[in-house]
Order: structure tokens, then sequence, then C-alpha cells
């Protein structure tokens, strides 16, 4: 299957479990994605359901309840498409929900800070409890044996020092971890808490780490740019924003016409801050 296939079945299930048209007397239907306060962002939304589903499907879904399907289809999208490109990014993954940072062998040492922070309550006063986090997707890859290091040739043994502490190698740890490989925050929806939300993710996971920093990435259906900009602007904390439809994106807001929102289309994509949901399984494989 092609990620071109992956994308449009991945939009296929969007369509059928989580897009729907609320039903609004006052404002008029609006697609759930879609804050029904602003005109830009209902037209934008519903440009995009339109492209995407073959016909409105109408019903409600919590807000909560939407953002745990995206989660969902999100994480199999990228498991499957990941997968496709095993011969270019060899290793064995796993795909986790909402999973703590501390069990993996960047941020183990967390999972004992934690116990102590339990223990003596003046000193969580002081250094906070946020920074065991839970991320809303997690790719961990499992160490690897000496077997499969020298399944061509030998390469590693115990005759001598060499590579004794890369947590690569499944040997060195008495009880091996799985190397967070990345963080993905995955957002149906963007307001401003939820931006800085994922930044402070982000920051956490930079300082906290001991060893090889995860790719740290968002993911978000938020029809909006200035508020997709609100997160994807900048450097430092994230590497970059996924659209879970940027064609169809693009088309919508050429289609309204609205110049602000044209602007910010460019100013984030040719910035190198915005990409198509398509892009991530290649970016995760550098």
């Amino acid at each position: 299957m092609t990620i071109s296939e992956l994308r449009k079945q991945y939009h296929e299930n969007i369509c059928k479990d989580l897009l729907r048209m609320n039903k609004n007397t006052d404002k008029g239907d609006y697609p759930n994605n879609a804050d029904g306060d602003s005109k830009i962002s209902v037209n934008i939304a519903r440009e995009i359901l339109l492209q995407l589903c073959s016909e409105p499907v109408y019903g409600n879904i919590s807000g909560q309840k939407a953002g745990k399907i995206f989660e969902m289809l999100t994480k199999d999208f990228i498991a499957h498409s990941f997968s496709l490109l095993e011969h270019i990014r060899p290793g064995e993954w796993s795909y986790l929900i909402e999973t703590e940072i501390s069990h993996f062998e960047q941020y183990k040492d967390l999972a004992e800070i934690d116990i102590i922070l339990k223990e003596h309550k003046k000193l969580a006063a002081t250094f906070g409890q946020d920074y065991i986090i839970k991320p809303d997707i997690i790719i961990g890859r499992k160490p690897v044996s000496d077997a499969m290091f020298n399944k061509k040739g030998k390469i590693v043994d115990y005759k001598n020092n060499a590579a004794k502490l890369t947590p690569l190698r499944e040997s060195n740890c008495v009880t091996p971890k799985q190397l967070l490989h990345a963080s993905i925050s995955c957002k149906w929806t963007l307001r401003s808490d939820r931006a800085q939300n994922i930044r402070t993710e982000a920051f956490n996971l930079i300082r906290n780490r001991k060893g090889k920093l995860p790719h740290i990435v968002a993911v978000t259906a938020e029809p909006t740019l200035t508020r997709i900009a609100s997160l994807a602007l900048g450097t430092g904390d994230i590497d970059c924003v996924y659209h879970f439809a940027l064609d169809e994106l693009k088309n919508a807001v050429f289609n309204i016409n609205d110049d602000s929102q044209i602007d910010m289309f460019h100013i984030l994509v040719e910035g190198r801050r915005l990409r198509d949901i398509s892009d991530l399984p290649f970016d995760l494989a550098i």
C-alpha cells in the first residue's frame, strides 16, 4: 500500500468515526473541528470536510472523546506508514498512547526522582510534579540484541571494553528499556492553552533527557492558520507541526480567499514549520 493510499484511508476513517457536522440554528451548521464563533474557522473547516468526505455526517462528539479518537486514528496511520519505511529505518518499534516517559531509557531516572518526591512532600513543593509527562502518542524502539548486531559478521563481543554503555545494545542493560524515538502531541483543535501545553511538554523532554533527544512533533486538524501559527512559529521546542490534511487546507484558504490566512499558509509552509501528515513518517525515519 502506498503512502497516498494510507493517507486516503486515514481520512476515510476520520470521516466515518470523527468528523461531524454540528447542527446549529443560530450560527448555521459547522464541522466539529471548527470554532463556531469564528466565521473564518467555520468556512475553512467546511471546505476541508467537503473535500475529504463523500457526504457530511451530522451528530455531536464531545471534545474529549474527539481528541481520543483522533489520537487513535493518527497512531494507526503512523504505525502503518512508518512500517513502509522499514528498509530505510530498520528497528523493532512500538506505538503507544499516553505512556509515561519514565518507561523509556532517556528518562528512566525520573521514576526514581518521583519516588523520592512522593516521600518528601517539601521537595515536591519545590520541584513540582509535572516532569513525568504522558505524550499523546509515543514511538519507542526496542534495544538490539548482540545476535542482531552480529547478523552480517561479528561486530560486538565481551572480550574487550568496546560499546559497553550504549543503551542501543540490549546486553548492556540488566532490565532493558525502550528508547523514546518520538513524542507526538495530537490535537483535534488548537486553542491557546493547548499550544502552551505542547510547548511545556517539549521543554520538559528537552531538559530532562539523558541521551538522544526524541523527535518532538505535533499533529492537528485545526482549520485556522493563525491558531496553527501560535504553535508552529518559532524554533527550539518542537521539530514541526503536521496538519491532518494540508493539501485540503491549502485549497480551503484559497477558496475562501482570505488574505491573512493565505499569507500565513505561505509563511508556515515555506518557513518549514508546517507539513502534511504524509510527510511525518518520512521525517521520523531521519
